[in-house]
C-alpha cells in the first residue's frame, strides 16, 4: 500500500483528518513532516509526538518527500502542492488516503449528516473491547484512544468516519456502511436533498452482493434508500434492533434493546438487555444503537457493547463538559446544523433540569447559513439566552454568499420570532466572550457551539 514510501509531508497537518493520517504514517515507521497556515492544539500535539510542523509553507520538506498528503481544504494552487507537481512527487488527498486504507482492510464506514464521529468512536471502542484490534480513524478526539483521532490497530477491521462533503466517502471500499441519517447540508456542493440522498445511495451501492448496510429506521430519508443486505435500527416497528422506552436520570440515561422475532428470533422477540449511557440526548441513544447494531452484526457479544457504552464519556467537542466558570457549567459542542442545535439544547435540559441554558452559537459557512436560515432561526430560539458571533468563513470552500448574510440577520429574525428572548450579536469571538461575561450567572448551562474556532471561547472561560 505505502510500503515504498519513506518520507511523507502533510500539508494542512492541523486538520482533524490530516493529523490522523500523519500519526498513522508515523506509527508505520515513516519520517513525517507537516505544515499548516496556523498553529493549533492539533499541530502542537503532532510536534510533541515527533512530527515537526512548519507554520507556513515548507518547500524543502516537499522536495525531500516521497509522498505529499494534503487536506481537502488545500487547493492545487498551494505553493507546496505546486512544488510537488513540478517535481513529480506523488500527491494524495486525505479522502484518497482513507480509500487506500479501506482497500487493505475489512472496512466499516460510518456516514450520515449527524452523529458520525460519536458513532464511529463508540463502534471502534466496542470492537477494541471485543479483542478485534481495529484500525480506527475519527473526525474528533476520543479519550480512550492514546492517539486521539487514531487507533493504530493491526486487526482486519478498519472503522472510519466517512464524510459526505463533496462525496468524499465515495473514495472508500466498505464492506459495511452504518448510516446515521440523511438531511440537507453542504448545499454549497449538493444541489438539494435529492442530490444528497442519491449520493448516499451511490455509496450504499458499493456494498452490492456482499456488504451490509446498517440504516436508521426512524429517519424518513434513509427509508428511501435500498441495499441488497440491510438491517435497520430505531424505535419504530420497521427496526431490526429496537430501542425501548428511554429513561433519563441525573447524569445518565438508559434504554432496552430488543430483536423482534422477524429479525432472526425463534418466533418470539428477543430482549438483549439494557444499554446505559453517561452521554445525554435522544441523538446519543440513536448513535449508541447504531454502533451496537453494527457490532452485533459483526459477531460481538452484547455484553461488550454494554460495558463500553456504560463507560463512554463522550468525545472532543461533542457535548463535551469542559469545566465550570463563575458557577456555570461550560459545554463545548461541534454541532453546526439545526438538527444538532435542537438535539443539544434538548440534551442540556434533560441532564440539567430547571437550569437556564445560554447558547453561544457560531454559524459555520455563509452558504449553509443562507440555505438553512429558517431552520436555524427555529432551532436557535430554543435557548434561554443567545449570543451569535459572526459567521465562520471556511477556508478552501465555496462561500459566494459572504457579504450577503451575517449572524446579525439571524439575530434580528430571532428577536422578531421570540420577542422575550435575550439575543446578542457579536462581531467576533472577543466580543462574544464579553457578551457572555455580562449574561452568564451561577447555575447556568453555557453551550459554546459551532464547527469553527468558537471552541476556544469555552477553553478560555474555563482557563
Amino acid at each position: 500500500m505505502f510500503d515504498d514510501i519513506q518520507r511523507v509531508h502533510v500539508i494542512g497537518a492541523g486538520g482533524i483528518g490530516a493529523s490522523a493520517a500523519a500519526k498513522w504514517f508515523l506509527a508505520e515507521g515513516k519520517r513525517v513532516t507537516g505544515s499548516d497556515a496556523a498553529a493549533s492544539d492539533l499541530t502542537r500535539d503532532l510536534e510533541r509526538r515527533g512530527i515537526p510542523v512548519t507554520i507556513g509553507h515548507d518547500l524543502e520538506a516537499v522536495r525531500g518527500a516521497d509522498l505529499v498528503l494534503f487536506s481537502p481544504a488545500v487547493p492545487d494552487t498551494d505553493p507546496g502542492r505546486a512544488e510537488a507537481a513540478a517535481l513529480g512527487v506523488r500527491q494524495i488527498s486525505y479522502p484518497q488516503f482513507l480509500g487506500e486504507l479501506s482497500r487493505a482492510h475489512t472496512t466499516v464506514a460510518v456516514s450520515g449528516t449527524n452523529g458520525k464521529s460519536t458513532t464511529t468512536a463508540m463502534l471502534g471502542l466496542i470492537l477494541e473491547a471485543a479483542g478485534l484490534d481495529p484500525l480506527v480513524i475519527v473526525g474528533s478526539l476520543v479519550p480512550g484512544f492514546p492517539d486521539g483521532n487514531l487507533r493504530h490497530g493491526l486487526g482486519r477491521f478498519f472503522v472510519v468516519e466517512a464524510c459526505e462533503y463533496r462525496a468524499h466517502m465515495l473514495n472508500l471500499e466498505p464492506e459495511m456502511v452504518v448510516l446515521t441519517n440523511v438531511e440537507a447540508d453542504h448545499l454549497d456542493y449538493f444541489r438539494d436533498l435529492d442530490h444528497i440522498r442519491d449520493t448516499f445511495q451511490t455509496f450504499l451501492d458499493k456494498l452490492k452482493g456482499k456488504g451490509l448496510a446498517v440504516l436508521n429506521a426512524d429517519d424518513p430519508e434513509s427509508a428511501k434508500l435500498g441495499a441488497d443486505r440491510a438491517v435497520r435500527y430505531g424505535a419504530g416497528p420497521a427496526a431490526d434492533y429496537v430501542a425501548g422506552e428511554r429513561r433519563v436520570a441525573a447524569g445518565h440515561q438508559a434504554f432496552s434493546v430488543t430483536r423482534p422475532a422477524s429479525s432472526g428470533g425463534e418466533g418470539i422477540d428477543e430482549t438483549l438487555g439494557d444499554l446505559v449511557l453517561r452521554v445525554p440526548g435522544a441523538f446519543n441513544v440513536a448513535n449508541a444503537l447504531a454502533a451496537a447494531s453494527a457490532a452485533l452484526e459483526l459477531g460481538v457479544p452484547f455484553d461488550a457493547c454494554q460495558r463500553v457504552l456504560r463507560d463512554f464519556s463522550g468525545i472532543w467537542r461533542r457535548f463535551e463538559r469542559v469545566g465550570e466558570w463563575r458557577g456555570a457549567e461550560i459545554i463545548s459542542d461541534y454541532g453546526h446544523h439545526p438538527t444538532a442545535i435542537r438535539g443539544t439544547l434538548e440534551a442540556a435540559r434533560e441532564f440539567f433540569p430547571k437550569r437556564r441554558v445560554v447558547l453561544c452559537f457560531q454559524p459555520h459557512q455563509h452558504a449553509r447559513t443562507r440555505e438553512l436560515f429558517d431552520e436555524f432561526v427555529d432551532a436557535l430560539k430554543g435557548a434561554d439566552a443567545l449570543v451569535l458571533p459572526e459567521i465562520y468563513r471556511v477556508s478552501g470552500r465555496t462561500d459566494e454568499n459572504e457579504g450577503e448574510i451575517s449572524s446579525r440577520d439571524l439575530a434580528e429574525r430571532i428577536r422578531a420570532a421570540a420577542p422575550g428572548l435575550t439575543v446578542r450579536y457579536a462581531r467576533d469571538l472577543k466580543e462574544a466572550r464579553r457578551e457572555l461575561e455580562e449574561l452568564v450567572r451561577a447555575g447556568d448551562v453555557v453551550i459554546v457551539q459551532g464547527a469553527g474556532d468558537v471552541d476556544r471561547v469555552a477553553r478560555e472561560l474555563v482557563a
